[in-house]
């Protein structure tokens, strides 16, 4: 990929998303990653997965409370 084409998939990345930095403890990536590969997933895919499954059952308990 050429400098060009890279800084303006760089561009649209800055626009279109929000970065996360997110910190496990030493091994765990690791365990993750290895979850995802035998989900099909990537780690990144994996992990917003989770966190969307999180979401809708706090959303989901808010509604029945």
């Amino acid at each position: 990929m050429g400098k060009a084409s890279t800084k303006a998939q760089n561009k649209y990345i800055n626009k279109a998303y929000d970065r996360i930095a997110l910190v496990v403890h030493k091994g765990r990536k690791d365990i993750i990653k290895a979850a995802a590969t035998a989900a099909g997933e990537s780690l990144n895919g994996f992990i917003n997965q989770a966190i969307d499954e999180r979401l809708d059952r706090l959303n989901t308990q808010e509604k029945q409370d």
